[in-house]
């Protein structure tokens, strides 16, 4: 069992769309990256790429790579995920928070955490999200721009006490591994 956490923020411009947890959020403004700047799951890779001991985004999808311009942060999940595959690990959790003023994003949260857990190949209630103001404070409650933590618990799947504990088998959203 191996946890990790992530940060991202990105500050709030005019002419950019607001994506976050991928999806599309009507609002005036729009987060300033060189990918869809997807503050949400910016922090899930994060904490996934930590738990993993493989670095972080900049490391994997550096802001100079022309071949990260504008990408969906849902393919970089997806890179995310080959890439703790290979070294034998399965998300068992993830936790994270969103801290923003505006717009309110409880209407937007379970469609991010289907986001998440499809694209991680696991089950909506291994995703939990939540989202919070600062009552005002700081840049992110003068709406300046819009930040996000988040935990992430891996398990490696090649773990005999972990498959011998499981009595699951073809886990939801499972591609197949050694649990099956």
């Amino acid at each position: 069992m191996r946890v990790g956490t992530g940060y991202d923020v990105h500050k709030l411009v005019p002419d950019r769309k607001l994506i976050i947890g991928g999806v599309e959020i009507e609002h005036t403004l729009g987060l300033l990256g060189h990918s869809d700047a997807d503050v949400l799951l910016h922090a899930i890779m994060d904490a996934i790429l930590g738990a993993a001991g493989l670095g972080d985004i900049g490391k994997h999808f550096p802001d100079t790579d022309e071949r990260f311009k504008g990408i969906s942060s849902l393919r970089l999940l997806q890179y995310t995920r080959d890439l703790i595959t290979e070294k034998g690990y399965v998300v068992s959790n993830i936790d994270a928070t969103i801290i923003a003023q505006r717009p309110k994003l409880r209407p937007y949260i379970e469609e991010m955490e289907k986001n998440v857990a499809r694209t991680l190949r696991i089950s909506e209630d291994q995703v939990n999200i939540k989202a919070t103001t600062e009552e005002h404070l700081g840049f992110t409650g003068r709406e300046e721009g819009i930040s996000s933590q988040a935990v992430c618990l891996l398990e490696n799947f090649y773990d005999a006490s972990f498959m011998a504990a499981s009595t699951e088998r073809n886990c939801s959203g499972c591609s197949g591994c050694s649990r099956a």
